[in-house]
C-alpha cells in the first residue's frame, strides 16, 4: 500500500526534524516546509494526507494556513503549538483544525493522533459511492476510470482532477477561486482563464451539446457545479 503522505509545516529546524525522522521511522512519506506560504504550495501540489501546521510561522499566521487549506480540501489539520490558552485552541479548532497538540509533546501521542484521523478520513471515503453517474456518464472513482455510453474517455490529469473537485460536492457550487486552489493551487489564483478553457475540454468530452451544457453547469460570476 502507498505509505500516508503528511505535510509539517514547522519553522523550528529542530522539531521539524524531529517529527519527520519520527515519523519516517513509522513508514510515513514526510514533506517538510519552513513557512506558510511554502506549507501552502506543498499542500496544494503534494495533495498530502494529513497536514501538521505550527501557529506561530514567519510568515503566515497559522490560523491563515488552516483557513485557506479549508477553502479547497477537507485533509486533516493537525496543530502543533506551544500556544497553551483554551482560546488558542478553540480558534485553530472552530476555523477547521482537527486537533490540537501542545508543545512540548509526546511523540507516540502525536502519532496515535495521525493513525486515528487517517483511519477516519479513510472510512469517510469508503462510505462514499465509487460509481458516479450523470446522463451516460459513469465514473468509476476507485478505479479513476470514466466512460460515456460504454466508451473509454480520456481525461487529462487537471481534468480529472477538476472533475473530481466538483464530484466531491456534486449538486453544490464550487467557485472560481477554490477550484483553481484544488486543481492548480495558490500561484495560480490569478490565471482564473485556465479554469475555463478546461471546463470548455471537460464539457467537450462529457456533454452532449457542449455550447448548452446539462451537468456541468455554469453559475454566472461565481463558479461551477455539477447536476
Amino acid at each position: 500500500m502507498k505509505a500516508p503522505r503528511i505535510l509539517i509545516i514547522e519553522d523550528e529546524n529542530q522539531i521539524r526534524r524531529f517529527v519527520r525522522i519520527a515519523l519516517e521511522a513509522e513508514n510515513f512519506d514526510v514533506i517538510e516546509a519552513d513557512s506558510g506560504t511554502r506549507g501552502l504550495i506543498e499542500a496544494s501540489t503534494r495533495q498530502p494526507d494529513l497536514v501538521i501546521v505550527d501557529l506561530g510561522l514567519p510568515d503566515l499566521e497559522g490560523k491563515e494556513v488552516i483557513r485557506q487549506i479549508r477553502g479547497w480540501s477537507e485533509m486533516p489539520i493537525v496543530v502543533l503549538s506551544a500556544r497553551d490558552r483554551e482560546e488558542e485552541k478553540v480558534a485553530a479548532l472552530d476555523i477547521g483544525a482537527d486537533d490540537y497538540l501542545t508543545k512540548p509533546f509526546g511523540m507516540p501521542e502525536l502519532i496515535a493522533r495521525i493513525r486515528a484521523h487517517l483511519r477516519r478520513r479513510q472510512s469517510n471515503e469508503n462510505q462514499g459511492d465509487p460509481i458516479v453517474h450523470f446522463g451516460d456518464v459513469i465514473v468509476d472513482l476507485a478505479a479513476h476510470a470514466v466512460t460515456r455510453s460504454g466508451v473509454d474517455v480520456h481525461l487529462t490529469p487537471i481534468e480529472y482532477r477538476l472533475l473530481l473537485s466538483l464530484i466531491n460536492v456534486r449538486g453544490r457550487v464550487v467557485t472560481h477561486n477554490q477550484l483553481m486552489l484544488a486543481v492548480w493551487g495558490p500561484n495560480y489564483s490569478e490565471r482564473s482563464h485556465y479554469l475555463r478553457v478546461y471546463m470548455g475540454h471537460l464539457r467537450q468530452k462529457l456533454e452532449h451539446n457542449p455550447a448548452q451544457p446539462e451537468f456541468l453547469l455554469t453559475e454566472l460570476g461565481v463558479g461551477y457545479r455539477l447536476v
